[in-house]
């Protein structure tokens, strides 16, 4: 997520001193104004509508309105099916929560609920929808090894309609594409417009940094500080068009992955400008930031106050945290997440900074959807140190932990992208450099299945992988033939492919917009001929291994087996029961290597020689192989 980066040595001068008082916050960031009073009547109900035949019956609605506290719910005459079970009236009287249980005989219409006792006798068509997904394997199709993630952020992609660039009444009422932290424009319409280029790259899933509303005054471009969880942001498109972008994705053979926040929100959401109940939010007396320090969360010797501030500490100044541990906040983030599946049909979610919440709530949240949606594929961000640690926060081998178990598919592979990188930039040692990586797939044992963890060489947080290899092509290369090789489900971020570059300090460096995707560029990286001749061989260097891994479920599903790196050579193979076989060969060194391929005879034995999947040059010796410094090869081997 968009976030104060993590660890470096000069994190404290960036962050404000725990116990800074009130006055430091609101030198920090302008205070949220309190949300506007709406003259009489309902403002809204979250969810904004439901669906019948929910394989969970009940559902909450949150009210909002003024003193609508104060009413009473009940449905006014006859509606079959569905029946008022219970109400709760919160601290704060411009909430009322009602509790439904919607049986599967139900019909589908509106349900008229009325409310007395309050200032006045209000009514409200609650809409109550036919489900879309059961049935049509269009939607909700996973995401597994099979799949190619392009990972991009809307804002900086590619504008499809300059006409909802400037929404009225926003809070951030601007485009300016010379400033790195303000809108620049990219929306839904201008990602549909590429899906023929994702395609050409042989990308099979479009995961977009959060398209929900970010209202806020300043770096709302990101996403990340939600200010409605039930709205897209006009600046990218409607609810509507979402869905439809949804569909027209899954017409073209694209998946989406859709980016969620579980652990905090945006200071102008309306539910922390007029908090239903103080006991929604982690209240600290003086502004209290976490510290980012996950291992306190499964340290047997870790203070309670350091496990505390990690996790109901704020992640900045303008993201409150919800306290996820109060039943009424974990049932609403629960339904709106389900909601999002059904509503669009989307086939994914990411869920960002996952190891910040509530335990206990991660375990009833994957649960619910899941238990509603069990091909839909998650995985959660865990910027951690350590393979245990990372194991620790998805389906492990391992105990619970103070009553913890994880049941999250899979992980955002950080541990894979730190050996990635010492690989290509350290020199190698018995567990340094490409070590690394050798012995960071070694702990794979500690997960459940490994294959669900979701690879990748940089995304919109860290430095681009272009500029951590100093721009050297050859180590680049090396980099995307290991991500498109290896163990797992590979993620490329955006441009990554036209050797897009930049370290992540300011952040926003690395986030600048795709060459062509507005209106006045200057190069059109999207065509071939906007692209220059190094652009164009890294492009075609990741579209001819994207697309054979596309055709050759042994790169997907296969098996793979890693020999010890010796002087720098790093040797591994996916294979399959049906006899296929890719040999993968690096070599970090500076130096050519002769390497003694009769170490492998395990995997080679039966194959007389190879063939390299992108040059298609031959090797007719598998017994042998010269292979030159700072190279990757990949070889299909033939009998």
């Amino acid at each position: 997520m968009t976030r104060l980066p993590r660890i470096p040595a000069w994190l404290p001068l960036l962050l404000l001193p725990l116990g800074a008082t009130s006055s430091a916050l609101a030198a920090a960031e302008p205070a949220a104004a309190p949300a506007p009073a709406a003259k009489s009547g309902i403002t809204r109900i979250d969810p904004t509508f439901w669906w019948v035949g929910m394989k969970n019956p009940a559902l909450q609605l949150l009210v909002y309105g003024p003193g609508i506290g104060q009413s009473t719910a009940s449905i006014e005459g006859a509606y079959p099916g569905v029946t008022v079970t219970g109400q709760q009236k919160l601290e704060n009287p411009n909430y009322l929560l009602v509790d439904l249980r919607i049986e599967p005989t139900a019909r589908v219409g509106r349900l008229p609920l009325v409310f007395r006792g309050g200032p006045k006798q209000l009514k409200y068509q609650y809409e109550l929808r036919a489900r879309t997904t059961p049935g049509d394997n269009s939607k909700v199709q996973g995401i597994n090894s099979a799949d190619f993630i392009y990972f991009l952020m809307p804002d900086r992609f590619a504008n499809g309609n300059p006409k909802n660039d400037v929404v009225k009444g926003t809070r951030a009422p601007r485009v300016a594409r010379d400033s790195m932290y303000a809108r620049h424009g990219g929306d839904l319409q201008g990602i549909e417009q590429h899906f023929d280029y994702l395609k050409e790259l042989g990308a099979t899933a479009i995961w977009c940094t959060p398209v929900t509303e970010n209202d806020m005054p300043k770096a709302s471009y990101h996403g990340y500080a939600l200010t409605d969880y039930y709205a897209v942001d006009a600046r990218y498109g409607s609810n509507e068009d979402y869905v439809r972008f949804v569909q027209r994705a899954h017409q073209q053979g694209l998946k989406v992955i859709h980016d969620v926040v579980l652990n905090h929100m945006g200071s102008y959401n309306y539910l922390y400008r007029d908090q239903p109940a103080k006991n929604w939010f982690h209240q600290w007396p003086q502004f209290t930031r976490s510290n980012f320090r996950d291992a306190a969360f499964n340290d047997p010797y870790a203070s309670q106050y350091d496990r505390r501030q990690f996790g109901e500490g704020w992640f900045d100044t303008t993201m409150p945290d919800p306290d996820q541990a109060n039943p009424q906040v974990a049932t609403y983030l629960i339904q709106n997440f389900l909601w999002w599946v059904e509503y669009t049909g989307l086939d994914g979610y990411r869920i960002d900074t996952y190891s910040y919440s509530d335990r206990g709530f991660l375990m009833k949240w994957g649960e619910a959807i899941l238990a509603e949606y069990p091909r839909l594929g998650m995985f959660g961000e865990t910027w951690v140190q350590g393979t245990a640690q990372q194991a620790y926060f998805a389906r492990n081998i391992m105990p619970a932990v103070d009553g913890f178990k994880s049941n999250l598919p899979g992980v955002t592979d950080f541990q894979l992208q730190y050996a990635i990188n010492d690989a290509l930039t350290k020199d190698a040692g018995w567990t340094e450099g490409i070590s690394r990586l050798y012995y960071t797939l070694q702990a794979d044992w500690l997960y459940e299945d490994p294959l669900r963890n979701v690879v990748f060489l940089d995304n919109h947080d860290v430095s681009r992988f272009l500029s951590v290899v100093g721009e050297d092509y050859q180590k680049y290369q090396m980099g995307i033939a290991w991500l498109l090789t290896t163990r797992g489900i590979p993620q490329l971020y955006y441009g990554t492919e036209i050797l897009m570059k930049n370290f992540s300090n300011p952040d926003g460096k690395v986030r600048e917009d795709f060459p062509g995707g507005f209106p006045g560029d200057r190069q059109n990286a999207f065509t071939k001929a906007g692209r220059t001749v190094q652009q164009n061989a890294a492009f075609d260097y990741v579209s001819r291994l994207a697309q054979y891994r596309k055709a050759h479920p042994v790169l997907q599903t296969g098996k793979l087996m890693q020999f010890i790196p010796q002087d720098g050579v790093y040797t591994y193979f996916r294979y399959d029961e049906q006899g296929n076989t890719v040999l993968v060969m690096m070599n970090a060194a500076k130096e050519a290597r002769k390497v003694d391929g009769t170490r492998f005879a395990e995997r080679t034995n039966g194959y007389a020689s190879g063939v390299n999947v992108v040059t298609g040059a031959a090797v007719a010796d598998l017994r042998s192989f010269d292979i030159p410094a700072q190279t990757a090869w990949v070889l299909e081997l033939k009998r």
